[in-house]
């Protein structure tokens, strides 16, 4: 099964250490990262879309962070 994550956080370092360790756990990159304005908190956001297949079923009780 293939499965779908959107790693969002606050455009700090904090940012790419998430990325960078879904990386090292065999997630891939997909497409290009989001940047954005958090006009509620005056705070600029990323996101980067990640994937991974893995052997299995989906459900939706899959612990997606714990692939």
């Amino acid at each position: 099964m293939k499965l779908y994550r959107l790693l969002t956080e606050d455009d700090t370092s904090a940012f790419c250490h998430k990325v960078t360790a879904a990386l090292n756990k065999g997630w891939e990159l997909y497409g290009a990262p989001c940047y954005a304005f958090d006009a509620a908190r005056g705070v600029m956001r990323c996101a980067q879309a990640v994937t991974k297949d893995v052997p299995g079923t989906y459900t939706p009780e899959t612990k997606l962070g714990e692939q």
